[in-house]
């Protein structure tokens, strides 16, 4: 019998997603060195942006310390062969900042948006292939919605003309039977040519287990990040889960002592908070809440003395999604009133 080996599609997301895990502060020159890393060491895409994605830059997602269009450049000029990524969520980019990002040497990019909402990728997923654009639909939160009624997202956005549709764990929540799931249910619904992604966080230690899942299942893109730099305990970390793709006999084009000397050479180096598990990134996962909250519930727990776990507990029991990070002051403030009340009693 043949065996058919999967050709991995490998996306870096140390430049966007791990923007978060720096509150959005890295130099254009860092941005160029970790680029011209990774495509030494062959990654396929990588990908570049305020971590919220194109414009994402706000008070109430964070500033950055550069713009979008600061780093997109210095990437470019740091590129050779690997696709040029951006990421732009609808309602925080607009088109006219996905046509700029073209004009910069952006080639690909993926339209996000919440699990349930994919409708309101459609305009942005057209523009995108228009400009002849390769195009992926992000579904983000992807553990908030039964796998069938995520399968009919992805069509809906494989209908609006994306190549590629992932399912995107951004709270770090799904174990391996989730992921399972959810990539068999898009395999059902979506046709042969349309590929599979997967977007894993490491916030319960799952990011490999479940990146390599997906892949058994039928995707074939994998996000992943130097040293799992990104929101919560970080992304898939790039170098293990290269490793068990050469252990798997999966084709790939990454050079494993390469990632990992950019991993530990110019991406560590990089943190002011180790991206790992720990007592705060493993109640994200245990809470299933998106990974960018992280670094405003810390903000707010140093501000308002509330634990980051108590904060993190009550925006999963709320259901709070991307976007609403400026609710955890009110989180802290509800807590905080509750806390005095309970003491004057």
């Amino acid at each position: 019998m043949t065996v058919t080996r999967p050709d991995l599609y490998i996306q870096d997301v140390t430049l966007r997603d791990g923007m978060h895990a720096v509150r959005h502060r890295m130099a254009p020159e860092d941005v160029g060195r970790i680029v011209a890393a990774l495509d030494a060491a062959g990654v396929d895409a990588i990908e570049v942006a305020h971590g919220d994605g194109l414009a994402g830059g706000s008070l109430n997602y964070g500033p950055g310390s550069h713009t979008d269009w600061e780093w997109i450049a210095a990437a470019a000029e740091n590129l050779e062969r690997a696709v040029l990524t951006t990421l732009l969520l609808p309602g925080i980019g607009t088109i006219a900042e996905l046509e700029h990002a073209y004009s910069l040497g952006v080639r690909s990019v993926r339209v996000a948006t919440h699990c349930t909402e994919a409708d309101v990728a459609a305009q942005h997923i057209a523009t995108a292939r228009e400009l002849g654009m390769d195009v992926s639909g992000f579904l983000m939160m992807s553990h908030l919605a039964p796998a069938p009624e995520l399968a009919r997202q992805a069509a809906l956005m494989e209908s609006y003309g994306a190549h590629c549709v992932y399912v995107t764990d951004s709270g770090g929540r799904l174990t391996m039977d989730g992921v399972r799931e959810r990539v068999r249910a898009y395999r059902d619904v979506l046709r042969p040519e349309t590929q599979v992604g997967i977007h894993a966080h490491q916030n319960l230690s799952l990011a490999v287990a479940n990146s390599v899942v997906a892949v058994e299942e039928g995707a074939t893109r994998v996000d992943a990040s130097l040293a799992g730099h990104g929101a919560g305990a970080g992304n898939c970390p790039i170098e293990p889960f290269v490793a068990v793709a050469d252990l798997q006999g999966w084709q790939h084009r990454c050079d494993l002592f390469a990632l990992q000397d950019a991993a530990d050479d110019l991406v560590r180096p990089l943190q002011d908070r180790p991206v790992q598990v720990d007592r705060d990134t493993l109640t994200l996962g245990y809470a299933g809440v998106y990974s960018s909250f992280l670094r405003h519930a810390e903000t707010a727990s140093q501000r308002y003395g509330i634990d980051v776990r108590t904060l993190l507990l009550e925006v999963g029991r709320r259901g709070l999604v991307g976007g609403q990070e400026d609710m955890i002051v009110d989180i802290a403030l509800d807590l905080q009133r509750r806390h005095d009340q309970l003491t004057v009693a």
